[in-house]
């Protein structure tokens, strides 16, 4: 397929600041080139949806779902972070990695079947707030709140293909991701005097517990719980003696542990008080003896499991993670993707359609 249009979007996109809550101006551009595309849509709190012409309430939906959402540049950029530049084979620029190469092969991929007749609906879900797993995006839209499901404005997905920058391979499992606020109390006291009750030395005793603390339950598919203390905040003076310190604790579950569970673990080996800040970004994995992960297979296309989160963690039917460029490059500086990464990435979703079709209907 030829993918000037969608490339030229791409750099239009990155062109437009788009961090997590200040996305209207890339999704104006985004519904600009699908009316040039003659693709009907709508605008909901910023996410963009789409269904193919001819939907049939009787089949069922895959939705292609990638995020227009963007964090906010870091300092190491060498170049600016919203030019796209003008190399004939590369496009660089925040967001042109993670998600916007994700984003324009899914346009590309379901503007390529959406008159023609196939026997499954075809969905296009762009979606705000992914960065900071926000209220008005993914957590909305697929909720029950949201306009999909039963007697709503659009279906609920049978299936959803989340592009993230995963050299297309596939991810078939993903981490959830779990915070919990640590909150240690003592006494103040003069540092000179000496006596109170030091809340840094109990908060660090919290850590050195965390820190050494193995769960039980090891997954097959992703291997062991991952915690880490990423955050620590004490004291007002040299010379006081710190009656809070507070932390913050970043876990990956997987998907032998609810969130809830490992809460309640971790509260019996600290003294400190964990609050934590989300219990429903859990993890996540392809449902055995999915169509997904049978064309997975058919397409001989790799299959892992991702560190990373995604709009995935609050989706509820079965889903796989595929879209192209590097998770490594995501959230550095000088982030960028080649234009031959996003025409393979629409070629292989469009090949994948094809196939999953086939094995949906078995």
């Amino acid at each position: 397929m030829n993918c000037e249009f969608y490339i030229n979007l791409l750099r239009g996109m990155v062109g437009i600041p788009s961090p997590s809550c200040k996305e209207d101006g890339v999704s104006a551009r985004i519904s600009s080139a699908l009316d040039e595309l003659g693709v009907r849509h709508e605008i909901l709190r910023g996410n963009i949806v789409a269904i193919n012409e001819g939907w049939d309430a009787s089949k069922p939906t895959l939705a292609l779902d990638a995020h227009i959402d963007t964090v906010a540049p870091n300092n190491g950029y060498t170049r600016d972070p919203y030019d796209s530049g003008d190399d004939q084979a590369i496009v660089y620029g925040l967001g042109s990695n993670d998600d916007g190469g994700s984003v324009v092969s899914m346009i590309a991929a379901f503007r390529h079947f959406y008159k023609e007749q196939i026997p499954i609906n075809l969905m296009l879900v762009l979606t705000v707030e992914e960065e900071i797993s926000g209220p008005n995006g993914a957590e909305w839209l697929y909720g029950g709140n949201g306009p999909f499901g039963k007697g709503k404005p659009y279906p609920m997905p049978d299936w959803v293909i989340v592009g993230e920058p995963t050299k297309m391979c596939a991810a078939t499992s993903e981490r959830g991701l779990l915070v919990l606020d640590g909150l240690a109390e003592g006494v103040s006291a003069h540092a000179a005097r000496g006596g109170g009750e030091n809340a840094l030395y109990k908060a660090l005793e919290d850590i050195t517990a965390l820190r050494n603390y193995n769960f039980d339950r090891v997954s097959p598919k992703m291997g062991k719980v991952h915690l880490n203390v990423t955050q620590i905040q004490a004291g007002t003076a040299h010379n006081v003696i710190p009656d809070r310190c507070s932390f913050v604790v970043d876990i990956r579950p997987t998907e032998l542990y609810t969130c809830e569970e490992i809460v309640e673990e971790l509260q019996v080996i600290c003294k400190s008080k964990l609050t934590p800040r989300n219990l429903s970004h859990r993890s996540s994995a392809t449902r055995d003896g999915s169509p997904l992960m049978k064309t997975v297979e058919a397409l001989d296309i790799p299959a892992f499991t991702s560190p990373t989160t995604s709009n995935w963690m609050v989706i509820g039917c079965d889903a796989i993670k595929m879209g192209p460029g590097d998770s490594e490059r995501s959230h550095r500086a000088d982030e960028y993707i080649t234009h031959s990464e996003i025409e393979g990435a629409v070629d292989t979703y469009i090949d994948f359609i094809r196939t999953f079709y086939g094995n949906s209907l078995e």
